[in-house]
């Protein structure tokens, strides 16, 4: 059997139908200051703030709470809240400011709170943003356990905003390491276990650890390296390699081909999901990030400074080029993506 995203229950190309859909009833926008700044794609919304554009974005951590209650450890979901939205927010250039917290819970729990608490304050520290606010909400008749989620809030002046749109052919794709599975795919990874009969807590010796605690590696902050190469180089695109993998290229620009030549190497838990759940190359490039969490699209004379930058403190590497054409690929595997 081979399984897929949509065998553990989530359709990619039926949940782009239902935002298509609800996206064509969101036209209100007020007018002067707030007014919604119109862009193609991107992670997060913005609106007009004088010379300048807010940003805001909005995102939880899914179903890998469920890794964490099997495992009784939520110290680290609390990071993976705030890099979901924080990372969404930078890829368009702008800095993440501020962030808050929503917290769905079938009954109080000191324990759950306290360790939530201290991933979301490290995640915060990493993306340097202050933590202003958040709501904790006892809902015990539409809540099994608990859900995180949460909102960020980001600037930028208007004119440097990063759309995608100056993305040329020639362009060099730079990939950026992730720390692991991040906050995407859990529900197939779930899948993946239990089809095998696989606990969490049972040791993998490739990943030197149990896969549970794999799982909940926290998702990489990029905030302070991508703001880096901002500042210093001309930068045309940048995506966040989340739920969609290799897809999220596509919503940069529909008249390019983004083209993945030299791949990262995936980390051992995507190969070790691949063998258990014997999932195609197609499926693992669209629902996993395969070790490649963020990605940079800018001109070739701009490589070498932007890789400099990134290398100090994080993995990055040239991994494909922008061409004429339509969509996203891994020209190695074979696979292609017309469609986010």
């Amino acid at each position: 059997m081979k399984l897929t995203y949509a065998d553990a229950g989530v359709d990619i190309d039926k949940k782009s139908d239902a935002i298509e859909t609800l996206v064509k009833n969101l036209l209100y926008t007020r007018k002067g200051v707030g007014k919604r700044i119109e862009m193609h794609g991107g992670y997060a919304g913005f609106v007009e703030f004088g010379g300048y554009a807010l940003g805001i974005c909005t995102d939880g951590v899914g179903t890998k709470l469920m890794i964490a209650n099997e495992m009784h450890k939520w110290d680290t979901i609390g990071i993976d809240c705030v890099a979901m939205n924080a990372n969404d927010l930078i890829c368009v250039g702008a800095e993440p400011l501020a962030f808050v917290d929503y917290i769905a819970i079938d009954k109080p729990d000191e324990e759950i709170a306290h360790q939530i608490g201290l991933g979301l304050a490290e995640g915060a520290r990493q993306a340097n943003v202050s933590l202003v606010g958040g709501e904790f909400a006892i809902l015990p008749d539409m809540v099994n356990g608990f859900d995180l989620s949460g909102t960020c809030l980001g600037w930028i002046k208007k004119n440097k905003l990063i759309t995608g749109k100056k993305c040329a052919p020639g362009d060099a794709i730079i990939g950026i390491r992730s720390s692991g599975i991040h906050s995407n795919g859990l529900s197939l990874a779930r899948k993946v276990l239990e089809v095998n009969e696989i606990r969490c807590d049972e040791n993998f010796p490739r990943l030197g650890r149990n896969i549970g605690m794999e799982l909940l590696e926290p998702t990489r902050i990029y905030v302070k390296e991508i703001l880096r190469v901002v500042k210093s180089c001309a930068v045309n695109g940048i995506a966040h390699i989340t739920g969609s993998g290799l897809r999220n290229f596509v919503r940069l620009h529909s008249d390019r081909e983004f083209r993945i030549e030299e791949p990262l190497e995936p980390q051992p838990i995507f190969t070790i999901l691949e063998e258990m759940g014997n999932i195609t190359d197609k499926e693992l490039y669209q629902t996993f990030n395969m070790g490649m969490g963020m990605a940079m699209i800018l001109p070739q004379k701009h490589t070498q400074k932007a890789l400099a930058i990134l290398n100090k403190t994080v993995e990055a590497k040239i991994v494909g080029k922008v061409y004429k054409g339509k969509g996203a690929c891994n020209s190695k595997l074979g696979v292609e993506y017309m469609r986010y």
